[in-house]
């Protein structure tokens, strides 16, 4: 029999806040954090805006000087969030078996600036190129950096999936858990890769919002006046736990995961098939695994960017897969807020979606102003947020990523 498997610990740091609460709050309150970027490096690229961590006071420093040269910017930030959620968890204030809990953390990008640099510094001399260069760029050295500083023994998974890749490690965890091969896991992932390269490359396949004389309005998901995503950065874990696990060390259980799916578009490079179908796939999938019928669900949180084709594709196979049910379910996405995190989106959403599930309220979309018709007949959530009224609450939420990967993850209030 597959194992039930509860959330006990979670951990953000991100545009919108330095600790999970802190973001949360920020989420409810509608407001945007997203920032122009002044620097002249960016005086060449149509999109001259982010949400960045800069405005963040107080930035936990777990790093020693001495090893920030070692890691990659998203591995120290994926350190940051892990120390939240294992002391949220409190999981190793008790004797446990070390061999038992893994790590599934992912990575969607690398540092394209460290890429650079070390070529420039390769023309100049071999001896200037790091030692560390390749560690730092290793997109699994976030999960080696987390399993090495808590000596955890048990699954070292890393996960690249792009724009899904935190919700996939999230998953994946799920399953190990269900399947006996863990007991608890850290789960997550981290993105910081915000650089004149990056957002050229983005720009240039027109993904990002140019609406850089208003950046607090720039990321407006569902709006009819989106035109693009904004890049953000930043990361966040999640502890889960088997839950006789988690009942035995008395643990402060927040939710449950109840289901997972996958699918993939086999269409395009960067774009969904117009009808949804790997969305849909995705997110019937989820439901099944979870065996619920799909009427308990009254809250997706969206993968939804503010781009003009991916949120009216998204929308389109909410709609086919709620059908009459649609007048029903509420939808929402925390990006209108604290921009696109790419590989970290995922599970930073995530955790604001267990956190619905946990406190009985659903986020808004920030500087959602004007609903696009694809919405239509869905309960889109605006400016503020709306009291979640059912005993158990049950929400979807989605990831897709680029290559036509996506993951929906269905996850619930704790009831034993």
């Amino acid at each position: 029999m597959k194992k039930r498997v509860v959330i006990t610990g979670m951990g953000v740091i991100c545009p919108s806040g330095v600790n999970k609460y802190t973001s949360w709050k920020n989420i409810l309150s509608g407001k945007s954090f997203v920032r122009k970027l002044d620097n002249d490096l960016y005086k060449n690229v149509p999109s001259k805006i982010a949400a960045t961590l800069d405005g963040l006071k107080d930035l936990p420093e777990l790093v020693p000087k001495s090893k920030v040269r070692t890691m990659a910017p998203s591995t120290r930030l994926a350190l940051i969030a892990a120390k939240e959620a294992v002391d949220d968890s409190k999981i190793f204030l008790s004797p446990v078996d070390k061999e038992n809990i893994g790590v599934s953390v992912g990575v969607g990008m690398v540092d394209l600036e460290d890429v650079c640099q070390t070529a420039k510094a390769l023309e100049i001399s071999y001896s200037k190129v790091s030692p560390y260069f390749v560690p730092r760029i290793l997109l699994n050295m976030a999960a080696g950096q987390i399993s090495m500083t808590y000596g955890l023994q048990g699954p070292n998974h890393a996960v690249s999936t792009a724009c899904a890749t935190g919700a996939h490690a999230i998953g994946d965890g799920f399953r190990f858990i269900q399947y006996g091969q863990a007991k608890a896991m850290i789960c997550g992932a981290a993105e910081s890769c915000i650089s004149p390269l990056s957002i050229a490359s983005f720009c240039r396949i027109r993904a990002l919002s140019t609406q850089n004389d208003t950046p607090e309005l720039a990321s407006r998901p569902f709006d009819v006046n989106r035109d693009g995503f904004v890049i953000g950065e930043g990361s966040a874990m999640i502890i889960l736990e088997e839950l006789e696990h988690a009942i035995n060390r008395n643990a402060h259980i927040y939710g449950e995961v109840l289901g997972y799916g996958l699918s993939g578009d086999a269409s395009h490079l960067t774009a969904p098939p117009e009808n949804g179908q790997g969305a849909l796939l995705a997110m019937t999938r989820a439901i099944l695994d979870a065996k619920v019928d799909k009427k308990q669900i009254t809250y997706v949180n969206a993968h939804a960017t503010s781009t003009p084709i991916g949120d009216a594709i998204e929308l389109t196979a909410i709609k086919r897969l709620f059908d009459e049910h649609c007048i029903n379910v509420h939808v929402s996405s925390t990006k209108g807020s604290h921009g696109h995190l790419l590989g970290s989106a995922g599970n930073l959403e995530s955790v604001f979606t267990i956190l619905a599930c946990y406190e009985g309220v659903i986020p808004p979309t920030a500087n959602l102003n004007n609903i696009c018709k694809e919405a239509e007949n869905l309960i889109c959530v605006t400016k503020s947020p709306i009291e979640w009224k059912q005993e158990k609450r049950i929400a979807i939420k989605n990831a897709f990523g680029f290559g036509g990967t996506n993951a929906s993850i269905c996850f619930s209030n704790f009831i034993l």
